[in-house]
């Protein structure tokens, strides 16, 4: 199959290209994870005279307007291009980041959270809509590995430096360190991603493309909903890690909040390592010929049975081997992290409505986060311990990987009203044709 691509990027500098969406990706979950670390620091939950549930509601606030945009995204970037929609929520979302730090009230950090959650929605719609015309089958897990580093390094870099600011500084001054120092990416982003806009008549090419695979069409696919279980099940194991990791470190297994930092880093750079590796190597036996769906499922429910190791360290008394199942648990979820993500967003989806469905999947994922944060602030204050969260874990890891078995089939990929348009891409049967 020939790769399409962008209107304007350049041919030889896709990677390139690449690697900008991952240090985006990045940027964006140390915005969004910042806030772990503060609430782990006893002055900022004094300040507010925050409770438990309070917390909660705190860590899941930007989950909630991530979510509710994610499909206005997707629809977004399907028309009017990656480039543009990128850099302006891209510039708002910092710009809220910062903001975090200048606020006095319980009101105005959910506000602004909501602020960062919302500019934040564009990040994966966009991201997909460029891999999806720029990379093949046997290229996307390695792309996707790549790429979901900087969702893993966010978090495993943020909480540390969040940490030592708030040690050294304030968490204020860290919020608005943090905030105002990612503008520094979108230089590079402005000068390397030519104009991909549409013209009136690209764009009115582009509402035809994206018209033959309708949300309906989406919505009545078992694929999909298979896709919106997996990532919901995935995203509430990495939501926690990232929400609740450094007050669980730091209350029930006696770390400092630097150590806390410390081995967020360590379990979050072990998830991303696994991920790229993973991802790499499913492509390879791709490239020899097995069959894409059964390896990135193999691969798949690898990682969701790997992760459910996080109730070995729930359970055991030694913090040695709390910190280590800690560790090994996030590390082997990454597994499945590339694969599932090229499955249900790329390989058994038409690549017309590669963004869209992007956007649907994406509420899933935000959703997780959401429930993750407030569903563990609850569990936590009705047990008293972690013990209660970490079990969520494991019977949400264990439906996914049920879901991944059942639903993820090639038959029920979503359907293509006009037959002359691009079939799912596992098949890769036409050339897509861009403005």
């Amino acid at each position: 199959m020939e790769t399409t691509r962008l209107k304007g990027a350049r041919p030889d500098n896709r990677w390139g290209i690449l690697v900008l969406l991952a240090l985006g990706l990045m940027i964006s979950f140390v915005d969004r994870t910042s806030m772990s670390a503060a609430l782990a620091d006893h002055h900022f939950v004094r300040e507010f005279l925050l409770t438990h549930v309070e917390r909660g509601w705190l860590g899941s606030a930007v989950f909630w307007s991530y979510g509710l945009l994610q499909i206005p995204m997707g629809w977004l970037v399907d028309r009017y291009g990656v480039k543009w929609p990128y850099a302006i929520c891209f510039v708002l979302w910092c710009l809220a980041a910062a903001a975090t730090g200048m606020v006095t009230t319980l009101f105005a950090l959910i506000l602004v959270r909501l602020m960062i959650g919302a500019a934040e929605a564009v990040v994966v719609p966009a991201t997909y809509r460029y891999l999806a015309n720029n990379f093949e089958e046997t290229q996307k897990g390695m792309a996707l590995g790549i790429f979901s580093i900087g969702g893993k390094m966010g978090p495993a870099l943020g909480a540390p430096i969040a940490a030592w600011l708030i040690v050294e500084s304030s968490w204020k001054a860290m919020f608005v360190a943090t905030g105002l120092v990612g503008l520094i990416w979108l230089m590079p982003w402005l000068l390397m991603l030519k104009n991909d806009f549409p013209s009136k008549a690209g764009l009115a090419a582009a509402k035809q493309r994206a018209a033959s695979v309708p949300l309906g069409n989406l919505l009545s696919s078992p694929v999909v909903w298979g896709g919106l279980i997996t990532n919901f099940c995935y995203s509430y194991f990495a939501f926690y890690c990232m929400t609740w990791m450094p007050a669980y470190l730091v209350e029930q297994r006696g770390l400092s909040l630097k150590q806390s930092g410390l081995y967020t880093f360590v379990s979050f750079a072990g998830i991303a390592i696994v991920a790229a590796l993973a991802g790499w190597a499913a492509d390879r036996l791709i490239a020899r010929g097995h069959d894409a769906v059964v390896v990135r499922k193999s691969f798949i429910v690898a990682g969701f049975i790997g992760g459910t190791t996080v109730l070995l360290g729930a359970y055991t008394r030694s913090p040695q081997m709390a910190l280590f199942w800690n560790v090994v648990s996030l590390s082997l979820l990454g597994l499945a992290t590339a694969n599932n993500l090229a499955l249900v967003k790329l390989t058994l989806i038409p690549k017309q409505a590669v963004g869209l469905n992007t956007g649907v999947q994406q509420v899933a994922t935000s959703l997780a986060g959401g429930v993750s944060a407030s569903l563990s602030g609850w569990l936590l204050h009705l047990g008293g311990s972690y013990t209660l969260p970490m079990l969520a874990i494991f019977v949400f890891l264990l439906l996914g990987a049920t879901s991944t078995v059942v639903l993820l089939q090639r038959k029920w990929a979503p359907k293509v009203n006009d037959c002359g348009h691009e079939q799912p891409q596992s098949e890769g049967l036409v050339r897509q044709i861009l403005p």
